[in-house]
């Protein structure tokens, strides 16, 4: 077979070929780019926000251009739900990290899956980051092991599949960029900020715990006011970083939105090595299919609509209506602006309107809302926690969505919310800026207050008694695209600059 240097062709060509959707074996496509997503949660098993979505679906989408593979760790969850794990490699310990087995599976849909199987580390009760007494103390070898297994498979650890690329996401495996240097593997890196807020950061005693040299620890480096921080690290160690709106990639070389590392940021920026890409939503969002909604409806269905604003009132025991419903579908902490929908929500009740609310979080917010609910019986309905149907069918029943966030990297509710037509209600931040079109698909506000929340509340009781206006709104919001082309499509491009002439390395044939 001639030879095929790939890293000069736009990697979406058509020419290309594409992947089949078979069961990956172990050796892959030798003619395509391979790529390890390494992510510390994915929505097939566990998922804690945003980045579960998001590795759930962005591998898939990528896998018609590239030979995609995912790294997690052996959760309870991902052991119980790979039927198909064999284990392929050992890691070996290094400095206070301990060994681990690799395993190899794939998902019923042929993704391939490589899982750090580590019972110590990984298979507790709680989230993938802590239980309810808080973060896990040893998060910081628990993430240096993910991290630096995304090094070793790019350096071979699995003789029959190694990694072209790394995309990491988060701080969970923001080390993996400073592994590579430091073990002195040749590969690019792109890392994926989907919050800035959570940066990972250790106390400096932590360096040798995690084999980081002390030369690193330095400003130009690992070092952040003294502490040892992951995200800092795959800041600067990354070929390129990426986080989920243009608008937030704008924001977090600000002052103001970047959490202490704005400076490095803007100088990544600067360097054309700062890009913004909004996430997508699955095509499971879809009101005329979706198998969780008491009645399925399409655009101009407005009946099929209030028959799930119905059912959702009834679930939550409170009054029929025909005032407007509002929702909060949202973890319940001071990030998503929680404190100013609970002002806000006397007044909603006021005007006859209702609220119904799905989440879990902070303890006083989560309390406030119970006692807002026992006040307002008839017209507040709460549910501390969170089911999948519950909250499809509020995004379906719902007439508008509070989601007035202080920031926001992208967010997806307002995405959802819109698919479904009910009309977003944000502040313009982040993603909620880049995907809601005020009086066009929801409303925007730009004051982080209860006054600036209100304006837009008054402005969304007015559309509700414009009939033709409201459903104006609703069509367009139904209308709009979220999927995962666009933005696959964009880190194809991406992949292409990190790789450069990268990719001539491996695309020989024997």
């Amino acid at each position: 077979m001639a030879y095929v240097d790939l890293g000069g062709l736009p990697v979406a060509d058509p020419l290309l070929p594409t992947s089949t959707f078979e069961p990956q074996p172990r050796l892959g496509n030798a003619l395509l780019p391979r790529i390890l997503y390494a992510t510390p949660e994915m929505a097939d098993f566990v998922k804690t926000g945003g980045l579960g979505e998001v590795a759930g679906a962005l591998p898939r989408s990528l896998r018609r251009h590239y030979d995609v593979r995912v790294l997690i760790p052996g959760y309870a969850q991902v052991l119980a739900g790979l039927d198909n794990l064999t284990m392929i490699a050992r890691f070996g310990s290094f400095a206070s990290v301990p060994g681990c087995e690799l395993g190899f599976g794939t998902t019923p849909d042929g993704l391939g899956v490589y899982v750090l199987v580590a019972p110590d580390l990984y298979e507790r009760d709680g989230t993938p980051y802590g239980d309810e007494r808080g973060d896990f103390g040893d998060n910081d070898l628990r993430f240096a092991r993910l991290s630096r297994a995304a090094a070793e498979l790019a350096g071979g650890i699995d003789p029959f599949w190694s990694a072209d690329l790394l995309h990491l996401n988060d701080w969970q495996t923001a080390l993996a960029p400073a592994y590579l240097s430091w073990l002195g593997i040749r590969r690019p890196s792109v890392l994926t900020i989907h919050n800035l807020a959570y940066q990972g950061l250790f106390h400096r005693d932590n360096l040798g715990r995690v084999g980081v040299p002390d030369h690193a620890f330095q400003m130009d480096g690992v070092e952040f006011y003294g502490q040892l921080s992951f995200l800092k690290a795959g800041i600067y160690h990354a070929s390129h970083v990426t986080t989920v709106s243009e608008t937030y990639a704008r924001e977090i070389t600000t002052p103001e939105g970047g959490c202490g590392l704005d400076g490095l940021l803007r100088t990544r920026a600067a360097q054309g090595r700062l890009t913004g890409i909004l996430n997508g939503i699955d095509e499971s969002w879809d009101p005329r299919t979706d198998p969780h909604l008491a009645t399925r409806f399409e655009p101009d269905d407005w009946k099929g609509k209030r028959a799930n604003a119905d059912e959702v009132r009834k679930q939550f025991g409170m009054a029929v209506s025909r005032g407007p419903l509002f929702a909060i579908v949202s973890r319940l902490v001071h990030q998503k602006g929680i404190d100013l929908s609970i002002s806000a929500a006397e007044s909603i009740v006021a005007e006859g309107g209702q609220l119904v609310v799905i989440g879990q979080g902070e303890g006083r917010f989560e309390e406030a809302l119970r006692d807002l609910a026992v006040r307002h019986p008839e017209n507040v309905g709460v549910h501390v926690g969170f089911r999948e149907t519950e909250a499809r069918r509020i995004f379906a029943g719902s007439d508008f969505l509070l989601m007035p966030s202080r920031f926001e990297p992208c967010g997806l509710a307002q995405m959802y919310a819109q698919r479904f037509g009910s009309l977003p209600i944000v502040r313009r931040t982040g993603g909620l800026n880049d995907t809601v079109e005020d009086g066009v698909t929801g409303f925007t506000f730009g004051e982080a207050s209860p006054k600036g929340l209100t304006s837009a509340i008054r402005r969304a009781f007015e559309t509700f008694g414009q009939k033709k206006r409201l459903n104006t709104m609703r069509r367009s919001a139904m209308s709009r695209s979220f999927g995962w082309d666009g933005a696959a499509l964009n880190y194809c491009n991406l992949y292409a600059r990190a790789f450069g002439n990268h990719t001539a390395r491996r695309w020989k044939a024997a």
